[in-house]
C-alpha cells in the first residue's frame, strides 16, 4: 500500500529581520519583499482630491486636528535632457482617517497649501522629501517647517541605505506596499486625475504616516 505524501503546509512569509554587521542593518530587497502578503490601503472612500480654496479650507480645518501629517508630492515626469520640471502638481496631506490630494492649478488651493505646509508645530512626515522641498520652495515660494525625512530616522537605527515606503513597511509590518510604476510615471500635471493616480498618491503620503507612528518618534522635536 503506498502511504500518501504529508499535506503541505501553507506557504507563510517570514519576519523580515534584517542582519546586524558591526551595528549596521541590511535594507530588505525586493525579493524578500514579493514574498509578503499585501500592506492595507486606503480606498477612495478615504481619499479626497482638493482643487480649490473652498475645499482646501476644508481640508484645512480637518488637517488642524492633528499634529503629524503624511507628506509627499507628485510631479509630472520629465523625458528630455535638461528638461526643467514646473513640479509638483500634486502635494498630498495624509491623516490616520483620511488623505488629501491637492492639486495645485487653482491659485486659492495653491496658497492653501503653502500655509498648510509652512505651519510649525505640525510634523510633516515622509521619504525622499529633498527634492520635493525644494520644488515647493520653488513653485510655493515657502519652506516648509517641520518636515521630518523618514530615511533619516532608519539610518541613525542602523541602516545603511535609503529605506524608503517600501522597505519600511516590510521592517515594520512584515508587509509588501504596492506601488504602481504605471501610476508612478503618469501625467500628475492632467487637470483630471485617474483613480488610480488617487490611490497611489494619497497612499504615499497615509503609509509614511503609518510608519511614522510605527517608529514611535517624539513628535515634539521633528527634524528637517
Amino acid at each position: 500500500m503506498t502511504e500518501s505524501p504529508p499535506p503541505q503546509r501553507p506557504h507563510r512569509p517570514q519576519p523580515i529581520h534584517p542582519p546586524s554587521r558591526a551595528g549596521h542593518r541590511a535594507t530588505p530587497d525586493k525579493d524578500q519583499i514579493a514574498l509578503l502578503d499585501p500592506f492595507e490601503r486606503l480606498g477612495t472612500d478615504r481619499i479626497t482630491l482638493v482643487t480649490n480654496a473652498a475645499q482646501a479650507d476644508k481640508a484645512c480645518d480637518a488637517l488642524s486636528a492633528t499634529s503629524v501629517w503624511g507628506f509627499d508630492t507628485e510631479s509630472k515626469p520629465t523625458f528630455v535632457r535638461d528638461e526643467v520640471s514646473d513640479g509638483p502638481h500634486i502635494v498630498q496631506l495624509a491623516t490616520l482617517d483620511t488623505a488629501f490630494v491637492f492639486q495645485l492649478h487653482d491659485p486659492g488651493c495653491r496658497a492653501r497649501v503653502a500655509e498648510l505646509l509652512a505651519l510649525r508645530g505640525v510634523t510633516k512626515a515622509g521619504f525622499g522629501l529633498g527634492d520635493d522641498t525644494k520644488r515647493i520652495q520653488s513653485k510655493l515660494g515657502v519652506q516648509p517647517a517641520d518636515v521630518l525625512e523618514l530615511n533619516t530616522v532608519f539610518r541613525q537605527r542602523g541602516y545603511r541605505k535609503d529605506m524608503g515606503v517600501k522597505g519600511a513597511v516590510a521592517v515594520l509590518f512584515n508587509r509588501r506596499f504596492i506601488k504602481s510604476k504605471k501610476a508612478a510615471t503618469s501625467n500628475w500635471a492632467n487637470a483630471r486625475l485617474t483613480e488610480s493616480q488617487l490611490v497611489y498618491a494619497a497612499n504615499d503620503a497615509w503609509a509614511a504616516l503609518r510608519v511614522f507612528n510605527a517608529l514611535e518618534i517624539p513628535t515634539a522635536a521633528p527634524a528637517a
